[in-house]
């Protein structure tokens, strides 16, 4: 019998290889709750190289949820809400907040700022099967969201947004939707000004002069368990693995 070709042991190799890495991890749901009184549509997207999930976007009507399977094997990304969506003039889908390049489905664009942030990182360390995630308001706010894991083994904290910032957002920050006149978003100082010293920048790129402002700190005040400048340290840290699900609260 002709030996396998060599291009063949080499695929069955990698196949096998692939099936062990993905054993060592256990299964995980993501869920995405919206208990806003209204409707949302939340955005995904990966990071270069990591899987799109649920087509980057879609509907989620208020006091309802969406489940899915998290990636077999490593995975991170970002997940936010998308507000005030409406198909326009020439069947032109557009949003409020959090707009990706006017598509439904994001596809996995990136979505337009101020908008809340999940930012997840899922089996990042092989057998200890860590998951990193947090909260920014690093690039401004649109709505509440908070991150619950269910049944993680360590340091396994809530941590996110509760506090709707729309009401006490300073004038320099806000985010009104267009003709309407109605506050729909709260920028971050560096998304409002864009100077150096407030995204830091440059000169101010190191952590001991990437400091807070005041812009910063009235998201700071509300929120203690998010990020809201680039060098920031949320007041909970988790060091959590294995959760079964990871549940995105939107306006919890």
């Amino acid at each position: 019998m002709a030996a396998a070709p060599s291009s063949l042991l080499l695929a069955q190799a990698l196949l096998l290889l692939l099936a062990m890495a993905a054993a060592q991890y256990s299964p995980m749901t993501l869920t995405i709750f919206n208990n806003c009184p209204f409707t949302i549509w939340p955005g995904i997207q990966p990071n270069p190289g990591c899987e799109l999930l649920e087509g980057g976007g879609f509907e989620l009507p208020s006091l309802s949820h969406r489940s899915f399977p998290a990636p077999a094997g490593p995975w991170s990304g970002r997940i936010w809400a998308r507000t005030g969506c409406c198909v326009g003039a020439g069947g032109r889908f557009s949003c409020d907040t959090g707009d990706c390049g006017a598509q439904f489905a994001c596809g996995g664009r990136g979505g337009a700022v101020p908008a809340t942030l999940a930012q997840l990182s899922l089996h990042q360390s092989g057998a200890s099967d860590k998951v990193a995630y947090g909260v920014s308001l690093v690039d401004g706010f649109n709505v509440p969201l908070t991150v619950t894991p269910h049944e993680g083994n360590g340091v396994c904290p809530v941590v996110g947004c509760r506090a709707d910032l729309l009401p006490g957002c300073p004038a320099p920050l806000q985010a009104a939707a267009g003709g309407r006149g109605q506050v729909v978003g709260c920028k971050s100082g560096c998304v409002a000004f864009g100077t150096d010293e407030l995204c830091c920048r440059n000169a101010y790129s190191t952590p001991a002069c990437c400091q807070p402002s005041s812009y910063s700190g009235y998201f700071k005040q509300a929120c203690p368990a998010t990020y809201t400048f680039a060098q920031d340290s949320p007041s909970l840290k988790p060091d959590c693995a294995a959760p079964k699900e990871l549940k995105l609260i939107f306006c919890q």
